[in-house]
């Protein structure tokens, strides 16, 4: 069992990444491997950062070689993800959007059909766009068709569509705490599918 956080910020040790931190401390008490991705270093290292769908379809031939495709042999291991974004006008940052983009091949391949994903979000205020971003997140995992978890039971309440906080990440109490309980509800959903997921069955 592997649980992947995809940090989409640009930074490494900002409240994005703080808050998926939390959520994969979580899953290691639980004896689970995890590992924390830096979205914004694998789009640095491309030779293109953004897709213009160079091959179809597409073969991965703008990412060979690089951390990028490392980090798409990551994904292609992932039972569960943990997607997580800045609020950036109202939606995802641009570098989390660029990754994402440039996982046709893994599309293509079906390797994260029914890998078990769940949402964070990080706004600079209260109400600061956390919600649409949630759902831009989680309309980019459901194109992969991956199984999507939101909020949990009354007494675990992750947040409707997934967990929210405000920036200082650090000094919202509801944030991190909603993180945890995402993040242990995607490890159940995750360790009951294990046999839903095929990897790269290509029809």
């Amino acid at each position: 069992m592997l649980i992947l956080a995809l940090n989409g910020s640009p930074h490494r040790e900002g409240n994005t990444a703080f808050l998926l931190n939390k959520a994969l401390a979580e899953i290691k008490a639980a004896g689970v491997e995890t590992c924390l991705l830096q979205v914004a270093e694998g789009i640095y290292d491309a030779k293109n950062p953004f897709c213009l769908c160079c091959s179809t379809p597409c073969d991965g031939r703008c990412y060979k070689n690089t951390r990028l495709a490392e980090m798409f042999d990551m994904l292609r291991r992932a039972d569960g993800i943990l997607l997580g974004s800045p609020v950036y006008f109202g939606t995802v940052s641009a570098q989390l959007k660029s990754f994402w983009d440039k996982t046709r091949l893994l599309r293509r391949e079906k390797y994260l059909i029914n890998v078990v994903g769940g949402a964070l979000a990080v706004g600079g205020s209260r109400f600061g766009g956390q919600e649409t971003t949630l759902r831009a997140l989680q309309d980019m995992m459901l194109c992969q068709g991956m199984i999507v978890v939101g909020d949990a039971h009354l007494e675990e309440d992750a947040g409707h569509q997934g967990a929210c906080a405000q920036q200082p990440a650090a000094a919202d109490v509801s944030g991190p705490a909603r993180a945890r309980v995402l993040a242990r509800h995607v490890l159940e959903v995750a360790e009951v599918t294990a046999g839903l997921r095929r990897r790269g069955v290509v029809e």
